[in-house]
């Protein structure tokens, strides 16, 4: 094994999530038909090597229940006020031993974690 590819993000409405996503900053990788209506949409933040799928096809995988999911930030005052600015509510930071967080919802729940070291 090498590294990490591809996250599935289950959601409910792909299109709602992928305009959440295109506003964080994700690009879109792949975006086409897929098994019973629905699309593979792939998307990635710049330069990043995983990437992640909006996936509304595993019932094991309700839509909203990813927790714990980081991303890297190098200023994350900058990125809280950036995403502040295009109406995304992002929770006040909170200092740890290992670093920054502050966290998004996208429009189902499933929440991301900013971390600045």
């Amino acid at each position: 094994m090498k590294s990490l590819e591809i996250i599935s993000i289950p959601v409910t409405d792909q299109q709602v999530a992928k305009e959440f996503y295109l506003k964080i900053g994700f690009n879109i990788i792949v975006e086409a038909p897929f098994q019973g209506g629905s699309s593979w949409i792939q998307m990635s933040l710049p330069d990043a090597q995983t990437s992640i799928t909006l996936v509304n096809w595993f019932p094991e995988m309700p839509a909203g229940s990813v927790r714990g999911l980081v991303i890297k930030c190098d200023d994350l005052d900058k990125e809280i006020e950036e995403l502040t600015a295009k109406g995304v509510v992002v929770a006040p930071a909170d200092k740890t031993p290992w670093g920054r967080f502050a966290s998004v919802k996208d429009p189902d729940g499933n929440t991301l974690s900013l971390h600045e070291k």
